[in-house]
């Protein structure tokens, strides 16, 4: 380990020098290539660092206690060894941590996609509840929101909201977020107060350029028609809404939100980049079925993975056994608690496996 590491800090050394340099500087494609590169080892290389001067000092100890006689100045020396060699043992986890191979995704936009599940207009109006929740948070996050396509229900919930989420790290803090969310409540149509359960799909898919997925115009076709709002009837008298089929998958993107077919076409096409996307690496999962094991909530959306119970003011995720009284605070977009925890877990799981793997091939 230690040996990897002295190989990342000598090259965040060699990154300081060439970020300095007057011709990578006026080369800026090669500048922000470094730029990037020296971001990503910036924190790993500064809690080696920490490592290290808590090394030394644990050194110059150890020396004072060899050499020195004074009782009193030796138990100060021994009580700040305990201390050391606790910071010593976190920074050593978390090292370990940083070190484990990084989801290339995780820098990435996102494409939120929630749908409507069991439950008929409870789990409508319940859509409309968890799209504000994560455009709150998206906002707290400063990141910037755009929808790109949205279904509406009769009585005022939706059925399917298509958004976009832009900022730096937006896919490695809501990854977690992809599944079955059932929600438990008593409608306001109940008369005699019974609790519904419903439930509401989310996709959490990472937002594919065109390098990633280069889609042949060949290989679909464009349909465009008429824009409808609830009940069907035209919202539009222009044929501006674009339906694109992606004729070797059977995947559909529909997209009528924008007055312009352009605008319509373009939040389509990048709607079916990241479904092809997700399919590729639902495919690459698949035949690695032992990193599958070290994944929670990848994107399993059969798999029920939260529960929000109104009655008791309960949101329960269930890969993690986690439960919190303070339903209201995380649809208000206070969803932080969760997403750390969640990922704390997969980081755990992730070094764990790593061990067991390194002490199999010893």
């Amino acid at each position: 380990m230690f040996d990897k590491l002295d190989e990342v800090e000598r090259r965040f050394e060699e990154l300081d020098r060439l970020l300095c340099d007057p011709s990578v500087i006026a080369n800026q494609a090669q500048f922000q290539k470094y730029s990037r590169e020296h971001y990503d080892k910036e924190e790993i290389v500064h809690s080696y660092r920490d490592y290290k001067k808590v090394r030394e000092q644990m050194d110059a100890n150890q020396s004072i206690i060899n050499s020195e006689s004074d009782a009193e100045l030796l138990e100060l020396v021994k009580q700040d060894m305990a201390d050391l060699r606790a910071k010593q043992a976190a920074l050593e986890t978390r090292l370990k941590t940083l070190l484990l191979p990084k989801d290339p995704k995780d820098s990435k936009n996102v494409i939120l996609e929630i749908r409507a599940g069991t439950g008929g207009e409870e789990a409508a109006l319940f859509v409309s509840d968890l799209f504000q929740m994560y455009s709150k948070y998206a906002e707290r996050k400063k990141f910037r929101m755009e929808i790109l396509s949205c279904s509406y229900a009769a009585q005022g919930g939706i059925k399917e909201v298509i958004a976009s989420i832009e900022g730096k790290g937006a896919y490695s803090l809501l990854k977690f977020e992809s599944g079955t969310h059932r929600v438990q409540r008593v409608p306001e149509t109940e008369t005699q107060g019974r609790i519904h359960t419903s439930a509401v799909t989310v996709a959490i898919l990472p937002e594919a350029e065109e390098i990633d997925v280069v889609i042949d115009p060949t290989e679909i076709r464009i349909d465009v028609f008429r824009s409808s709002g609830p009940g069907g009837q035209s919202v539009n008298t222009t044929d501006s809404a674009i339906r694109i089929t992606h004729l070797s998958t059977g995947i559909v993107v529909s997209c009528q939100d924008e007055k312009s077919q352009h605008k319509n076409k373009a939040k389509a096409l990048k709607i079916l980049r990241a479904r092809l996307l997700d399919q590729k690496e639902r495919k690459a999962n698949e035949e690695r079925s032992l990193e599958r094991k070290t994944q929670i909530g990848t994107g399993d959306r059969s798999g029920r993975i939260r529960t929000y119970n109104f009655p008791q003011g309960r949101v329960t995720d269930h890969r993690i056994g986690l439960t919190l009284y303070k339903i209201q605070q995380i649809l208000e977009g206070n969803i932080e608690e969760i997403t750390e925890k969640l990922a704390l877990h997969y980081q755990t799981e992730a070094l764990n496996s790593e061990q067991t793997q390194n002490s199999v091939n010893i």
